[in-house]
């Protein structure tokens, strides 16, 4: 007997091949059959009509920092409401775990790096993780059975330092027995079921002492020493982020990721991969590791967003301004000496200079502040400026943009939110972005879900896109979109039957209106432990996700189920060799 049977849908099996009608039957949570609709003869449990509406697998997200949020969220939201069924977490160096049993302090040290490296709550990783764990095993094991998505997880290189050389894994270097020890836990990590190394070299990536984070520090020797380990195991990747990723790599940054990639042959992942068509040198720049790496045995990959994400700003509190080189300097003071500074000419004179120099990379897109619109203020003195773009105020009060953006967030002790309007929204982007979805190295995804929690909603990437493949600048087909949601990003872990809707496979699949698909709003929201804010976005048209086999959500509620499975390496993902 069926579990479920799916009648009528419109099937994207996510091969890429065009769609067609068929019911689907599920059973012990695999794809039981597909067959013309009105055929299947075995009796089912429960049934639904899906006449007009597509049943396609359930979506892949290769980049998000779930690592904390399932312990407190195991549905992920909103992936799972936008139909994400499989999550890749452990990414850009930065894991749970292993700690060190002798040093019970290296929970709170990791605590206070997430909270700022990934903008976590402090508050939700102190109260919201048991943090009952040790080695990598144990963390995966700490999961195991409750949670309502699929996730697998590297294991990152800050971690794996810290547990060596405590302090020393920021600003030293191993000695040969430490590096030694390293690979040995780095081994033991993989056996256990990781995917493989996550590591970070990038300039903005500080811990909560504001010191750089600990794989900052590694040298190339070091960090191909590791992943030559990654290709001792099975089902194993590497993902690794470079300064360069922000903008454009540097001769020894292609150099570093193809030696890695080549090392372990094995593919590495970066993120992400901006694409402005006011920088048309960027893309091909960005594409030379992965010309070079196929060359070397090795297979760089790019992961590229295909919607603008919907981000706050705020000068109270860190997020990507933060990052334009010497503004860190000015937004980390107190408050009251931050807005005295802010208010001085030569400073914002200053930092304006900054801010549109070279050495801005990517962030100088964020120095247009007649383009930012006004979101929520807390005074008196700003009442009616929510929804109002910047430059229209400054040409009624006579100022320029950023004085008078700063005396907006000066009235409200700078928790003023701040919404950028995106410069790179122009027809020529989007025919660019168009274009290099094309590449075979790129791969759609980098939305850091899990992450940055008040500031960006990257999570609905997957309703939006498709909403806007279907109904809005259709740059792919619906059947192509599909696939680079699904079997692209599968293909690339080396998933063991997921991505796909055919007979046998795991039964990860997402029903949705084909008129109606979209993500709502991002709005901020006050749900996770100690009342702590995140951006979310509401899924519409997404009928029901179920994940091995199990209704996960219907209707943007979450079941109650937890059907999602800790994906470890070699069981459930085969290895994807680069040789």
């Amino acid at each position: 007997m069926l579990d479920h049977l799916i009648k009528g849908a419109t099937v994207v099996d996510g091969t890429g091949a065009p769609s067609y009608p068929a019911d689907v039957g599920i059973r012990d949570g695999r794809i039981a059959v597909v067959a013309e609709p009105g055929t299947v003869t075995e009796e089912a449990r429960t049934s639904e009509d899906a006449t007009g509406l597509v049943l396609a697998p359930g979506f892949v997200d290769p980049h998000t920092h779930y690592d904390a949020q399932l312990f407190w969220d195991p549905y992920a939201i909103p992936s799972l409401n936008h139909g994400v069924t499989t999550v890749a977490g452990g990414n850009c160096g930065f894991t749970l775990a292993p700690l060190n049993p002798e040093r019970p302090e290296d929970a709170d040290y990791t605590r206070r790096m997430m909270s700022k490296v990934e903008g976590m709550s402090l508050v939700a990783l102190e109260e919201g993780a048991p943090w009952n764990w040790h080695t990598f095993g144990d963390y995966l094991d700490a999961l195991e059975g409750r949670i309502a998505v699929n996730a697998g997880f590297m294991v990152g290189h800050c971690a794996l330092r810290r547990y060596v050389m405590g302090a020393d894994a920021v600003g030293g270097h191993p000695t040969p027995a430490q590096l030694e020890e390293m690979l040995r836990l780095f081994h033991e990590s993989m056996d256990a079921g990781a995917w493989g190394l996550s590591t970070t070299q990038s300039s903005t990536h500080s811990d909560g002492d504001g010191k750089p984070v600990a794989s900052r520090h590694a040298g190339p020797a070091e960090l191909i020493a590791l992943s030559k380990a990654v290709g001792e195991h099975e089902g194993t990747q590497l993902e690794a982020i470079v300064a360069g990723c922000l903008d454009q790599f540097s001769d020894d940054e292609i150099d570093l990721f193809v030696e890695m990639s080549a090392a372990a042959g094995r593919p590495l992942n970066w993120n992400v991969l901006t694409i402005d068509a006011a920088v048309p040198e960027r893309v091909p720049r960005q594409l030379i590791p992965s010309e070079r790496a196929r060359k070397a045995g090795g297979r760089i990959v790019a992961l590229t967003m295909p919607i603008l994400t919907p981000m706050n700003m705020s000068l109270g509190t860190f997020c990507a301004l933060n990052l334009i080189p010497g503004w860190g300097e000015i937004l980390g003071r107190p408050v009251p000496e931050r807005i005295a500074k802010l208010r001085d000419p030569d400073v914002r004179a200053e930092m304006l200079r900054r801010a549109d120099s070279k050495e801005a990379g990517v962030f100088r897109r964020l120095a247009n502040f007649g383009r930012y619109v006004i979101g929520d203020t807390y005074t008196k003195e700003n009442e009616g400026l929510t929804g109002r773009v910047v430059r229209d105020i400054a040409a009624e009060r006579g100022q320029d943009a950023f004085q008078c953006l700063v005396e907006i967030c000066a009235n409200d002790d700078l928790r003023t939110v701040l919404w950028p309007m995106p410069s790179d929204n122009d027809p020529a982007s989007w025919a660019l972005r168009q274009e290099t979805w094309a590449h075979e190295d790129v791969l759609l995804g980098g939305s850091d879900a899990g992450a940055h929690l008040d500031r960006m909603c990257g999570a609905p990437y997957t309703t939006r896109f498709i909403g806007d493949c279907l109904r809005g600048r259709r740059l792919v087909p619906l059947e192509q979109a599909v696939k680079m949601l699904t079997d692209d990003p599968a293909q690339l872990f080396g998933l063991r039957e997921r991505g796909r809707i055919a007979e046998g496979w795991h039964a990860d699949l997402v029903l949705f209106d084909p008129e109606r698909i979209e993500a709502g709003p991002a709005t901020l929201v006050h749900d996770l432990p100690g009342d702590s804010p995140r951006l979310d976005a509401k899924a519409i048209g997404i009928n029901a996700v179920w994940v091995n086999g199990v209704e996960a959500i219907r209707e943007d509620v979450v079941t109650g189920a937890v059907p999602g499975q800790v994906l470890r390496s070699g069981r459930d993902t085969r290895t994807v060799s680069t040789r």
